[in-house]
């Protein structure tokens, strides 16, 4: 048991706001709280800029790129001739492994935060090193790692942006075998000739396209489907391209029993008793959030939960802790969606909440108000990259008939657009947008195929800004581009007001 500090060895300090968590969704607040005139704080105990920065979206979208680049121009009479390396297979380097490795420390500043640090300077926010917890209202104690303890006091705001870390399934065996997380695979220095994968997920298929390309032989074990909470059609041209480039994929298949064989390997049991050998194994079955020793049950919460927000990202509980609209949680903490580029979406809404309410001013907590995250409901925009790429916004088929609308469903072949046919010899993929037949908007839209990323935009604005299908036949896409695809679906669905013989 940690020893309790002596008052006398404690220092003390007050700031308006506090926000613990340094990465990119705690600066988001931090930032948006400075610039409104807040002195700000943020606790880190880890290296400023988080895991985005440093082990998930930057570093693993580099170890992708290399491979999806050469990918692209394999595809293309003129390019794939001059290329000098092996044709793509299992077990075989496509791409310079030491190159992309260098390429990919370079990307995470080679696990160094001083540039983060300099920009917190910059932006006049303060930053206390070490592990953060709530102890009393608008209190947040951190001890460092050389045991100095600092008391934390704000005036208004406690921001809670800790995130979420990898659920490591209660498999017999899998402990003891050091299980790669997300971590290990996005800062791997080595890459192992064998690589099995617990999951279908979006990690779990982007790690499988980007070890294939490294040279790794691949085997993904899913419980189920691959990208299941997609349309069932990106998960199905995702698994074709992963078997195509030489992984294993196993679907509707449960993992047993793991363990250390005599010559170093991870044996891998699944459910129907064959075994799976790889020499390591990359666990990525969900996330859990970092609230365990947060210090949340001081205000009468569960360590260990995910917190629970309202759309101003004010955490909700029944206990007289939390009154007065002090204690907010932006990120993966809250599960609303467990997205970088939604928790930054989350922290500026928050933080300006922050200082309306500090200001005494007017919350505009209405829908699609200056000071709410409505998009978390139904218009939340991510990109799989996979090769292919899945793009998605809103609601799926499944989801938008569930939710109660009244829809239709309109898919096109992305492959007979003169786009594609430019972009790519074999060219694969398809769209599908859903629209709501009692408002004439599009509520859910996904796109599979090669370089399908930046058509998402478009899409997440015709959702968030509810463009009615008459006023998209106004907007022309241009031509050969892989956004004519958007003139196709119109096309299915009809004009509005025009009636065909």
């Amino acid at each position: 048991m940690m020893t309790q500090p002596s008052p006398s060895t404690q220092t003390t300090a007050l700031y308006d706001v506090i926000v613990v968590g340094g990465g990119a969704v705690g600066e988001n607040v931090a930032d948006r709280t400075s610039q409104g005139g807040l002195s700000t704080v943020i606790v880190e105990n880890d290296l400023v800029g988080g895991e985005c920065s440093y082990w998930a979206c930057m570093p693993s979208k580099v170890l992708l790129r290399s491979g999806a680049a050469l990918a692209a121009a394999r595809r293309v009479p003129g390019a794939a001739e001059r290329l000098m390396t092996p044709a793509a297979g299992a077990g075989t380097a496509v791409v310079d492994v030491s190159a992309v490795l260098k390429r990919r420390d370079a990307i995470a500043s080679n696990w160094s935060d001083e540039g983060q640090v300099r920009w917190l300077d910059s932006a006049g926010i303060s930053l206390e090193r070490g592990h953060g917890r709530l102890t009393g209202k608008r209190e947040v104690t951190v001890t460092a790692a050389d045991g100095a303890v600092t008391v934390l006091t704000a005036r208004h705001a406690v921001v809670l942006s800790t995130g979420s870390a990898a659920l490591l399934p209660d498999i017999p065996g899998l402990n003891d075998v050091s299980p790669w997380t997300s971590r290990e695979a996005t800062s791997v220095q080595v890459v192992p000739p064998s690589l099995a994968i617990i999951g279908g997920g979006t990690v779990a298929t982007e790690m499988a396209t980007a070890f294939v390309s490294l040279g790794a032989k691949v085997t993904m074990i899913a419980r189920s489907s691959i990208l299941g909470a997609q349309e069932p059609f990106a998960g199905s041209l995702v698994a074709s391209a992963l078997e195509e480039s030489g992984a294993t994929v196993l679907l509707e298949t449960a993992t047993t029993r793991a363990h250390r064989t005599a010559s170093g390997e991870v044996e891998l049991t699944l459910h129907d008793g064959r075994t799976v050998t790889a020499a390591e194994v990359l666990v990525a079955v969900g996330r859990v959030a970092v609230t365990n020793d947060l210090g949340v049950e001081t205000v009468g919460l569960t360590p260990g939960e995910w917190l629970n927000v309202d759309d101003t990202l004010l955490v909700q509980g029944d206990s007289p802790m939390l009154s007065g609209s002090w204690l907010y949680a932006t990120g993966d903490v809250n599960k609303r969606a467990l997205l970088t580029h939604q928790g930054k979406y989350q922290a500026r809404g928050a933080g300006d909440a922050i200082v309306a309410r500090s200001a005494g001013a007017v919350v505009d907590d209405g829908p699609w108000g200056a000071h709410v995250a409505t998009a978390d409901h139904a218009a939340v925009p991510q990109v799989t990259f996979t090769d292919p790429e899945v793009a998605s916004v809103g609601l799926t088929a499944a989801g938008a008939v569930k939710a109660g609308y009244r829809v239709r469903i309109l898919d096109h072949d992305l492959a007979a657009l003169g786009g594609a046919s430019t972009l790519a010899d074999g060219y694969t993929g398809k769209a599908r947008m859903i629209v709501d037949l009692d408002r004439e908007v599009i509520i859910g839209a996904t796109f599979v195929g090669q370089d399908v990323a930046e058509l998402l935009h478009s899409a997440t604005i015709a959702i968030v800004g509810e463009v009615s299908i008459g006023r998209l036949w106004h907007a022309v896409p241009s031509y050969p581009t892989l956004s004519e695809v958007w003139l196709r679906l119109l096309e299915q669905y009809g004009r509005p007001g025009i009636e065909l013989p």
